[in-house]
């Protein structure tokens, strides 16, 4: 009788193997030797107050990069994010003495929400691609703040007690704007693995025909989904009002790209039907600490924008290469 030998199994593949089924393992590791770079290059400067601050610019970024995150599942982007959490910030800002916080807080959330169902519409009604699509609903959106900037300038502007006490306050250590973060992560992330509508996400995100004739009607799914990214920009948007105390027609507009990378780093695919939102809440907190060791590294801004790209291709690269299969 003869036995045939089993084929030893190659270190390398497992490895790979590994990091496919388990993509958060690699972010986690990178962020600590981000983390550890960090420590070495100024040491001391990991302590309890950097975490704190570290977590408060973390936030609004990850919650930004939810709307990336939602609808890049489905092959789509949302390049009207900033735009709409921008409007939402000026609104609460200028409506504050009129309305009172509450009704400010409500009625800035409108703008956001108008853009988002734009942005449905035409995504999911009329098959206009969400590139285009959210780039000219921004655009509009940024002609309207400048118009509504001109009428509203002579009553001045004042930020909310409760946004200013998110955005900045802290208890424990931590950020207050956490209260707000932990919940949202948590419908997000859940929302992803165990509801229908998570599901219908990564199914029109694979491929859009097949979950058509299989009975989805994928412009309603479209139609929420950039309406429900519209609403998380409008509340990031306040976030950011309390962070920075001072509305401007460029307060979030920057942050469009970085939330884009924090999910291309957080294993979301461009594609669709891949990606969790865990993942893009590590990506955010990587984004967070090469920022900060930039800025310990003294670098000019235009060297630095130049530099912080590459080192986002480089990461997403690296990613890429080790999670994808062949």
């Amino acid at each position: 009788m003869t036995t045939q030998t089993q084929p030893k199994p190659n270190t390398g593949n497992i490895i790979r193997r590994f990091l496919r089924d388990y993509p958060l393992v690699p972010l986690i590791i990178l962020l600590i030797a981000l983390v550890v770079a960090l420590e070495i290059m100024r040491p001391g400067i990991v302590n309890e107050r950097w975490i704190g601050n570290t977590i408060k610019f973390a936030i609004p970024l990850a919650m930004l990069a939810a709307c990336q995150t939602l609808t890049m599942l489905t092959g789509g982007i949302d390049l009207s994010v900033g735009v709409a959490a921008t409007v939402s910030a000026f609104v609460a800002a200028t409506q504050l003495s009129s309305l009172g916080p509450a009704g400010a807080i409500l009625i800035a959330l409108v703008p956001p929400l108008l853009v988002g169902l734009a942005n449905g519409i035409g995504v999911g009604i009329f098959r206009v691609h969400p590139l285009i699509m959210t780039l000219g609903t921004g655009l509009i959106a940024a002609g309207c703040l400048q118009v509504y900037q001109r009428t509203v300038i002579a009553s001045g502007s004042s930020v909310p007690e409760i946004l200013a006490w998110l955005g900045t306050g802290r208890t424990g250590g931590f950020p207050n704007s956490l209260i707000v973060f932990i919940p949202l992560a948590i419908v997000i992330i859940v929302g992803l693995r165990r509801t229908g509508f998570g599901r219908l996400l990564y199914a029109i995100g694979e491929n859009e025909d097949a979950a058509r004739l299989a009975g989805v009607r994928t412009w309603q799914v479209l139609i929420a989904l950039y309406v429900l990214s519209g609403l998380i920009a409008g509340i990031t948007g306040l976030i950011y009002l309390g962070l920075i105390k001072a509305p401007s027609l460029s307060l979030v507009e920057p942050r469009v790209l970085p939330s884009v990378a924090a999910a291309v780093i957080g294993g979301t695919s461009i594609f669709g039907g891949r990606g969790t939102y865990s993942g893009t809440i590590v990506g955010a907190l990587i984004l967070t600490v090469l920022t900060t060791m930039l800025t310990v590294m003294q670098i000019p801004e235009g060297t630095r924008r130049i530099f912080f790209g590459l080192i986002i291709l480089a990461v997403t690269a690296i990613y890429v290469r080790i999670t994808e299969e062949n």
